[in-house]
């Protein structure tokens, strides 16, 4: 067969294609001309080529549907140029076709086959390279000032304002059927403030997401998002107190990733500790309580010297601390206290009567309200009484 009219061939199917380089069809077509000929089907070596330029595609960024195109588009001009059709015999023509098909099929098998194992190379070096940068930044130092460029490169722009953002979920984000949360929320945000791409992984049962932070709408739809994605992939298990977020100071520079992780730690921590119901707590707004931490002979002097007494109570300073904790949380409306609490409004009277006459002040009594509410913030920071003051 004339090679001008199976280069012809090959240009024709490039352009049907979408313009992909022609070059990846090798040598198909004559092998195509020959099958067409002889009837017979494509050899192993020729399928191996088949699959090796289907990998190559892979990793020119060629889409497997234009590879295909490419393929069948190539079948279909050259069957309209090939010397046995022009013959017009019916039964080379019928055994000639059948062999173009056998060869079309045999060589787009083999070339998805080819591009699959090449993405998921490619897929499993990109998601090594993440975790590599994941880690670096986390662990900060110079090492993270190191790889400003390769996190670029995945999309993430650390000499521009950015935040972590730190959850915890109680079946942990280790669990299996947690295991699809970093990437679904990858996806969810992926451009969709700031034009950058988040890093996502899980350090210790724990979802980390690295993310651009250009204002407060940004740190505001990252937790948004997640509570789409935990929704969505846990159907009925979003809701509640089953998980919840902190998210560290906005900041600029690798260097300052591992400040703002540790910033949503120490958040996530103390929300826990102060039974704080908010999905995602911003760390900023805990600041007052880490300071309060600082001075740890002072908070234990608070707490014992305040609320020490209630220890002595009938069933410990448990239930009082709480019906405190409840009635300051709520403004000081019993009523409030109660339903927060599940009890009537005349026990949460009894219980406040019982701290006033243990500990001789009134919790009511806004002179007293601030001593005592830093002393009951305190001891949930410190987790008194369960653990001993001299253990915390």
């Amino acid at each position: 067969m004339d090679p001008d009219a199976v280069r012809a061939v090959a240009e024709g199917a490039a352009d049907d294609a979408g313009g992909v380089d022609p070059g990846l069809l090798g040598d198909f077509l004559p092998i195509v001309v020959e099958a067409a000929s002889s009837g017979r089907r494509l050899r192993r070596g020729e399928l191996t080529a088949c699959g090796e330029r289907g990998s190559a595609a892979a990793l020119a960024g060629v889409p497997l549907r234009a590879l295909i195109d490419l393929y069948l588009s190539a079948c279909w001009r050259l069957w309209e140029v090939l010397d046995v059709v022009a013959e017009g015999d019916a039964v080379r023509v019928r055994a000639a076709g059948l062999a173009v098909l056998r060869a079309a099929d045999d060589a787009v098998a083999a070339l998805a086959e080819g591009f699959q194992l090449a993405r998921n190379d490619l897929s499993r070096q990109q998601e090594s390279t993440r975790r590599e940068l994941f880690d670096t930044l986390l662990a900060g130092g110079p090492d993270a000032a190191a790889v400003t460029g390769r996190a670029a490169d995945l999309g993430l722009d650390l000499t521009s304002p950015h935040a972590v953002l730190v959850a915890r979920h109680e079946r942990t984000f280790d669990d299996p059927s947690t295991t699809s949360v970093p990437r679904r929320l990858e996806r969810a945000l992926a451009g969709g403030h700031g034009d950058a791409n988040p890093v996502v992984a899980v350090k210790n049962g724990l979802l980390v997401c690295i993310f651009a932070a250009p204002d407060t709408a940004a740190v505001a739809l990252v937790g948004q998002r997640l509570a789409r994605v935990l929704l969505q992939a846990l159907p009925g298990g979003a809701a509640g107190r089953t998980w919840q977020a902190a998210v560290g100071r906005t900041l600029a520079g690798a260097t300052s990733v591992r400040v703002s992780y540790e910033q949503a730690c120490s958040a996530l921590d103390l929300a826990e500790r102060l039974r704080l119901e908010t999905p995602v707590v911003d760390a900023a707004e805990l600041v007052v309580y880490q300071v309060l931490l600082r001075d740890r002979a002072a908070v234990d002097e608070l707490v014992t010297t305040v609320l020490g007494p209630l220890a002595t109570a009938r069933g410990g300073a448990g239930p009082l601390l709480e019906t405190l904790d409840a009635y300051y949380a709520t403004g000081g409306v019993s009523t409030a206290t109660a339903a927060r609490l599940h009890l009537s409004v005349r026990a949460v009277t009894y219980r406040l009567q019982r701290v006033r006459e243990l500990l001789g002040a009134d919790p009511t009594d806004p002179a007293q309200r601030f001593t005592m509410h830093a002393a009951v913030l305190a001891a949930r920071l410190l987790r008194w009484p369960d653990v001993p003051l001299e253990q915390a």
